[in-house]
């Protein structure tokens, strides 16, 4: 399969043809996707532009801090700063496990990635239970990405009406569930009948997501230059020490780093796109590190700007009457009309946040039943042939809400249940990212054959290896309490239960069952659709030579 690969990667890709007369496809791309074993059934009409939005949109930036400044605010300005800076902490080690993920993004461009690469590059005994371990930590791992995106909106949307009330009023656990699932099903409903303007709103976001960013550096400073006391000074935003929890102060700075883990988390994003992408074997991996590399440079600044203009007293921002940190941020320094004006363009942004990870989970659900692998899979892998709906995996679409639904009532329970929304994102995708590349190293190098973007013969496995090191620390990390090592109930990280129940119970489900029918990444390309492609290359190849 390896020399497959390699002659399909050496051949033109500039050539274009259709299918069914709809969407310009690269000739090259459909001939890879053949020769990884798939039929191209998806449209291709994002762009290497449109594929880095929709990782880029689903990070957020200024959103995703907000959502997650109760975890790094406890460590002070310190923490909350310096725990988001690219090059001195969490970040540059996302950016290098997006490097060592961008490298077989370019040498095997398919929706299902991550579960695909684990099967083709580990050793025999292991291709299948690793293969379906990642598949299901990878969709539980988005699905939990939708949750708690979602449930973010609907915080921010309830702190903008407790704003509105003057703090005198605050959103009931039940309300807050109803907001999140109405949130949930509006995406669902947007993402089934747009699909064909769906590149074009990924496209807007990248403005909103930069156009927030630089209008907070604006007003933050000027609005708290003319409050008493104002604008924080040099030494408290890079310098100044808090620790409002029960760990060493050294571990509160580590734990600092769940909120960049969590905010650029999604550059997987761009791997589900895949047979959606036009010249995919370069629009992906490119998707992949300049969306990493924006949003660590961008959320350190973000951070700082927020640390300047905020007041000290972190415990009562932490403790808002308004349930969101950030509402009160802005509330400080911009009052009650400004902040209900930065708050409504924050949760647009979270808006398209939860619609664009609705779009990657779905793909990558989609491949995963394709390949036989999640229950009623004959049924979910269907691709819509309808006018409207036309090339999109609808039935999937429908099935990641609906799991979406169900996952989100964890917030009725009580704060550490539905913090467990949001480790259970970074725990489930962590484990999905580390194992293909940790298959590589052990199993597969002799197997992997570069794509257009590598990372070199010196330099690939290092990052590789750094990577797949960072990666086990991560895991771990999200699975400590974060307020101290004797948490209560209320306070205790779940983490660790949930996501064990899925690996440990997506490992007895394949022992039990599935190792029946599950044997990996199945061939959907017929003899037909080789003559298909053949035609349409050569159709192509004439078409350029006239």
């Amino acid at each position: 399969m390896a020399d497959v690969i390699k002659r399909a990667l050496s051949r033109d890709a500039k050539s274009q043809h259709t299918i069914d007369n709809d969407a310009p496809v690269q000739a090259g791309d459909t001939e890879l996707l053949a020769t990884l074993g798939y039929k191209q059934e998806l449209r291709r009409h994002y762009s290497t532009v449109q594929i880095f939005a929709v990782a880029f949109s689903i990070m957020g930036l200024l959103p995703s801090i907000a959502s997650t400044l109760s975890f790094s605010m406890p460590a002070g300005p310190v923490g909350m700063v310096w725990g988001t800076q690219r090059f001195h902490s969490a970040s540059v080690f996302i950016f290098i496990v997006s490097l060592a993920m961008a490298d077989m993004a370019s040498s095997m461009p398919t929706a299902g990635g991550l579960y695909f690469w684990t099967h083709y590059f580990a050793a025999e005994k292991w291709k299948n239970p690793l293969s379906f371990v990642v598949g299901y930590s990878n969709t539980i791992g988005l699905i939990g990405g939708i949750c708690s995106i979602d449930y973010g909106f609907a915080n921010m949307l309830l702190s903008m009406i407790s704003i509105a009330r003057d703090g005198t009023w605050t959103a009931t656990r039940p309300i807050i569930y109803g907001t999140y699932v109405a949130t949930v099903f509006a995406h669902g409903v947007i993402a089934t009948f747009g699909g064909r303007i769906m590149p074009r709103i990924q496209s807007i976001c990248i403005y909103l997501n930069i156009g927030l960013v630089v209008a907070t550096a604006i007003a933050l400073p000027v609005g708290k230059s003319k409050n008493d006391p104002p604008i924080n000074s040099g030494s408290y935003v890079f310098g100044d020490v808090e620790n409002l929890t029960t760990w060493p102060t050294g571990w509160a700075f580590m734990l600092a780093w769940l909120s960049p883990i969590w905010t650029i988390g999604a550059f997987d994003s761009c791997v589900h796109m895949s047979e959606e992408a036009t010249h995919a074997a370069r629009a992906v991996p490119l998707g992949i590190i300049a969306s990493t590399g924006m949003c660590g440079i961008l959320g350190f600044l973000s951070m700082a700007i927020i640390a300047a203009g905020m007041r000290q007293d972190i415990e009562g921002i932490l403790n808002s009457e308004f349930g969101q940190p950030m509402a009160q941020i802005y509330y400080d320094a911009l009052g009650k009309n400004g902040a209900l004006g930065f708050m409504a363009v924050v949760m647009t942004v979270q808006f398209f946040m939860g619609l664009s990870i609705v779009i990657a989970a779905s793909r990558q659900s989609w491949a995963f039943s394709r390949d036989g692998a999640l229950p009623f899979s004959s049924f979910f892998r269907k691709v819509s042939q309808s006018s409207l709906t036309r090339y999109q995996p609808v039935r999937m679409v429908c099935g990641v809400i609906g799991a979406s639904a169900i996952i989100g009532l964890l917030c009725l329970i009580d704060n550490a249940a539905a913090n467990a929304l949001f480790s259970l994102a970074v725990a489930g995708n962590d484990l999905a990212w580390l194992t293909p590349i940790l298959a590589r190293l052990l199993w597969g190098q002799d197997k992997f054959v570069p794509g257009e973007f590598y990372t070199g013969k010196y330099l690939s496995k290092p990052i590789a290896w750094t990577a797949v090191i960072y990666m086990v620390f991560a895991i771990v990390l999200c699975m400590i309490p974060t307020e101290g090592p004797n948490p209560s109930a209320e306070n205790m990280n779940y983490t660790v239960v949930i996501n064990g129940a899925l690996w440990l119970g997506a490992l007895l489900y394949y022992y039990v069952h599935a190792r029946k029918t599950f044997k990996g990444p199945q061939t959907t390309v017929s003899p037909e659709d080789e003559g298909k492609q053949l035609e349409a290359k050569a159709a192509a190849e004439n078409s350029e030579k006239s």
